[in-house]
């Protein structure tokens, strides 16, 4: 392993998201650490945490995000609020977090948690896993709730302003109707006929032409003689 500052820095600037993920790990609380012998785990999309420093200092609230590419968490509830009036989630660094209760619906996370650990923890892992299962098929039921009730009443206003709407339909079938009626019988379609104009060949001479015929004349009046 190297010393070098540059290269521990390199190495973590270009490590793969599955190491990446190792680099995003937070203390447990004390009765977690007691329960699963480990002092810290990387932090998942549902867990639990305390902040312990900064602006938002005891704050207790789920993870939202986590971002493993630049290195740092969303929790619910810590928002900024930008000059413009935009409100954005506050990036933490997980070194910053307590986790006091773990998300335990991935069975992967499960696996790894129960290894080491006696029978009755394990129980308590599954049962925990199972409540925060159907916990999570609560919260998935009730938004599908509300996407419904939603679009209900957007059906409902449609319905609402439809008369208004009918009336301006109604008035523009009945000028189809009138412009139809206009038409002639059959669907003949009425053709002007264009006057055909043809031009009248003038019987004047002009001098040049005057001139040929002269001469022609002459020539035959000198043959004669």
């Amino acid at each position: 392993m190297t010393k070098q500052p540059r290269k521990h820095r390199r190495f973590r600037y270009s490590a793969p998201l599955h190491v990446r993920r190792k680099f995003l790990s937070a203390h447990l609380a004390e009765d977690l650490l007691i329960k699963y012998n480990r002092r810290s785990l990387p932090v998942v999309k549902g867990d639990t945490v305390r902040i312990m420093r900064g602006e938002f200092k005891d704050h207790t609230d789920k993870i939202a995000f986590v971002d493993l590419k630049k290195g740092f968490v969303e929790v619910e509830g810590v928002i900024l609020t930008k000059a413009d009036g935009k409100k954005v989630a506050k990036p933490i660094h997980p070194s910053n977090l307590l986790i006091t209760k773990l998300n335990l619906t991935d069975p992967v996370r499960r696996a790894r948690l129960e290894k080491g650990v006696p029978e009755e923890v394990k129980k308590e892992i599954e049962k925990e896993a199972e409540e925060q299962m159907k916990e999570l098929a609560e919260e998935k039921r009730k938004a599908e709730e509300e996407v419904v009730e939603e679009a209900e009443e957007e059906e409902e206003q449609e319905v609402e302003e439809k008369p208004a709407g009918e009336t301006i339909e109604g008035t523009g079938k009945k000028k189809e109707e009138d412009r139809a009626a206009e038409k002639p019988a059959g669907g003949e379609k009425k053709t002007k006929e264009k006057p055909v104009v043809t031009k009248a060949t003038s019987s004047k001479k002009t001098s040049k032409t005057k001139g040929k015929s002269t001469g022609k004349k002459v020539k035959e009046g000198k043959k004669d003689a």
